[in-house]
Formats: C-alpha cells, sequence, structure tokens
C-alpha cells in the first residue's frame, strides 16, 4: 500500500509545523500547504532530517479550484489522505466602526469558507474509503466574540458550525471530524515580539507549546471509534476561562 497522507493546511511555523512533525513521525507523508511555497522550505528539511517525508505545496486555500487540485494530485502522486488538518489563523483585531467590509470578507474567506473547502475535499476521498480523520483547529473566538474581533470571531464561529456539521454527516460514515479551541496564547515569535509580558509567562508553562498541541491532535486521530471526541478544549493552567 501507499504511504497515508497528512495534509496540514496552514503550516507554518509553530502549530502547523508541529502538527505535520508529529504525524510524519508516525511514517504518514507529510503534505505542508501554505500560500507560498518557499517558505515551507525550513520545515520540510526539518522533517526529511528526522527521516519523515515531507511533500511542500503553495496553495491560496480560498480557492476553490487550487484546492481541488490539490487534494488530487496528493492522491494520485503521493499517497491516500488519512488526516486533513486545517490550521489557518486570519487573527486580527479591528474596531467595529474600523472593519471595512474587505476586512470582514478577507478574514472570512480565510477562517471559515476555506476551511470549508478543505474539510469537503478531505470528504470527497475519505468516506469512499469509510475512513479518515479531519481537524479544524479554532480558538478563543470559536466560542465568545470579544470586543475588536467582529470579523475574527464571526468567521471562526462559522468554522466550528461547518465542522459541528461535518461531524454529523460524516460520523456515520466512517470519518472522524474534531474541532480543538486553542484557548492561549501559542509560543510563536509573533508573540513574543507583540506581547512580551504575555510571553514571559512561557516560564511559568502559561504558554501553549506547539508541540504538546500537535500531541493532542494525534491522540485525536488515534482514537477508536466507540470514543471519538468532537470538541477538546486546551489552554494554560493559569489562562481565565
Amino acid at each position: 500500500m501507499a504511504k497515508q497522507a497528512i495534509i496540514v493546511i496552514g503550516a507554518g511555523d509553530a502549530l502547523g509545523g508541529a502538527i505535520a512533525r508529529r504525524f510524519a513521525r508516525e511514517g504518514y507523508a507529510a503534505v505542508i500547504v501554505r500560500r507560498h511555497a518557499d517558505q515551507l522550505e525550513p520545515l520540510a528539511a526539518a522533517i526529511r532530517d528526522l527521516g519523515g517525508e515531507a511533500h511542500p505545496f503553495g496553495a491560496d486555500a480560498r480557492q476553490e479550484t487550487q484546492m481541488t487540485a490539490l487534494f488530487e494530485k496528493v492522491e494520485a502522486e503521493i499517497g491516500p489522505i488519512a488526516v486533513c488538518v486545517f490550521n489557518i489563523g486570519a487573527n486580527v483585531r479591528f474596531p467595529i466602526v474600523e472593519t471595512t467590509s474587505r476586512v470582514f470578507l478577507k478574514v472570512w474567506e480565510m477562517a471559515c469558507f476555506a476551511g470549508f473547502l478543505a474539510g469537503r475535499e478531505a470528504a470527497k476521498h475519505m468516506t469512499p474509503r469509510g475512513a479518515g480523520t479531519i481537524l479544524f483547529t479554532g480558538a478563543t473566538a470559536s466560542v465568545r466574540g470579544r470586543e475588536g474581533f467582529a470579523a475574527f470571531a464571526s468567521a471562526k464561529h462559522g468554522l466550528r458550525a461547518v465542522a459541528q456539521s461535518m461531524a454529523r454527516e460524516l460520523g456515520p460514515r466512517g470519518v472522524h471530524v474534531a474541532h480543538t479551541i486553542i484557548d492561549g496564547a501559542i509560543d510563536t515569535a509573533w508573540i513574543a515580539e507583540n506581547f512580551p509580558d504575555r510571553y514571559a509567562q512561557k516560564a511559568q508553562d502559561g504558554v501553549l507549546n506547539p508541540d504538546h498541541i500537535a500531541e493532542a491532535y494525534w491522540a485525536l486521530h488515534s482514537q477508536p471509534r466507540d470514543a471519538w471526541t468532537h470538541e477538546l478544549d486546551l489552554r494554560p493552567w493559569m489562562e481565565a476561562w
């Protein structure tokens, strides 16, 4: 049999990369995707240096034709898609009177519509086999709209609804759909640069470690179907919620 593949859409330097590395360690062919393929070379090299298989692709997840072509190419040339992870963030903050229609629509396209496209394309290939895992990365905004986050929260609420609908439809067909709520700051360069006081909490385990989140994603994929989790909350112990 061909090696099974995982597609990580939004494979950045932090969480997406950690997820790809974790599954590659288990023998999956890691298909890593972001808009510009050249930005994926360090991650691809890191996976290969550890003995894993990595395939970087540049694609705009908001474009239907690109997403359809991506999934078909992976199935035809790399291996059957066993796991699809949608990990695009699109976290922006604007006061409501400064939120333009362009910003609102772009955030919705990135964080919700693109998730629908990824989930749909994954389902097309997984349901005939009666197996597969589709994981959507959510955030605090998936369940609570804060001031300044009308665009982001509405998109993340929408993605959560897509995940719920897919889980109810695809679960009986053997496909595990789960949604994670990442409630807290993740250890990234962006957090370190923009929120130094918050990042200082890393010393007290107050910042989410991408590798630890990736371990939770692997656990979701590994669950037997008599005990599937649909929604999983992950937050540092000191996070107020």
